[in-house]
């Protein structure tokens, strides 16, 4: 059911994912923003009374002031979209990736929880659970991710260190990679909605640009059941988000003629975008997930879901 004229309360909404999504819901006539006063921001009395009171909050927040946040509601109609990892393998809280299955959509419009996906997992997760699904992919295949994003995926603290002169460790380097323990906080995430029986080998790095993102799935054909071709891989994916608004799966041909992918060219919009690049005379193929880690990977899936939950087309306000 429409509500209109909703009241949305972002906790958090100076981070750099609240600040997004504020930028994106300001100005709209059927949202009302609740907002603390720079005083009052870590006030939980205060912070207790706006969870309490809004239709809609987004949990902007580190995994421990989430959990915290939500401890504070006790109004039974409040509902939320928590943006951090610390509900998005929780018991009772929707998956939002509407694109995730036929049914997820309806889900998220019904749910009183949501867990807003992280920008690495989103990416992974479109790119495994339809071969998994269509089980082209054994769920017990040895899986290999690599990824690079913006450096605004790291937060607040690492856009400093990249883009204001005189902090004490700036970074200055053009390129490089981390989660070197290779315990990356979207691993458990990935394994557990794309489907996968074993936790994939995930290499993240970060780029000298600000925001922007590509997740890279490579696949040997030769060595999956049936000997799927690229076709097959296309036609999955084909199937798999037929109708999606905002996720375009790039035709084999399309890709043939892409000498080079970058991982800008999403930027400000709620796009992702698949690729299949196959080479089938070699049996392999490389499939990648282009989006803008603050886009579809953070602020505007967020959006998106509220969109659902309220009753409105999920394209409302988004590109």
């Amino acid at each position: 059911m429409r509500i209109m004229s909703a009241t949305v309360f972002i906790d958090g909404e100076v981070g750099t994912t609240g600040l997004q999504i504020r930028g994106r819901l300001q100005g709209r006539d059927d949202i009302q923003l609740l907002s603390l006063s720079e005083e009052h921001r870590k006030d939980s009395v205060r912070r207790a009374e706006m969870l309490n009171t809004a239709d809609v909050s987004i949990l902007c927040l580190p995994d421990v002031a989430s959990r915290e946040a939500v401890s504070m509601i006790e109004n039974p109609n409040t509902r939320v979209i928590d943006a951090s990892n610390a509900h998005r393998v929780t018991p009772g809280w929707v998956y939002g990736m509407p694109e995730y299955t036929p049914e997820q959509r309806e889900l998220i419009a019904t749910a009183k929880r949501v867990t807003n996906p992280g920008c690495y997992a989103c990416s992974a997760v479109a790119l495994l659970n339809p071969l998994v699904s269509a089980r082209l992919l054994p769920a017990s295949y040895p899986v290999t991710i690599n990824a690079i994003s913006g450096y605004s995926g790291g937060g607040r603290q690492m856009i400093e260190r990249f883009e204001k002169s005189g902090t004490p460790d700036p970074l200055t380097d053009p390129y490089f990679v981390y989660g070197l323990g290779l315990e990356h906080k979207h691993v458990e995430e990935i394994r557990y909605h794309g489907g996968l029986e074993n936790r994939p080998l995930f290499v993240p790095s970060v780029g000298k640009y600000a925001q922007g993102m590509i997740v890279q799935l490579p696949l040997q054909l030769w060595s999956l059941p049936g000997n799927p071709s690229v076709d097959e891989i296309f036609a999955a994916y084909a199937v798999h988000y037929a109708g999606a608004s905002f996720i375009k799966v790039v035709s084999p041909d399309e890709d043939s003629s892409i000498e080079r992918l970058t991982p800008e060219v999403l930027n400000g919009t709620n796009q992702m975008h698949l690729h299949i690049f196959g080479n089938q005379d070699r049996g392999q193929v490389v499939v990648m997930a282009l989006l803008d880690n603050l886009g579809k990977g953070a602020s505007g899936q967020a959006v998106q879901n509220l969109n659902i939950m309220l009753g409105l087309p999920e394209s409302t306000e988004l590109v």
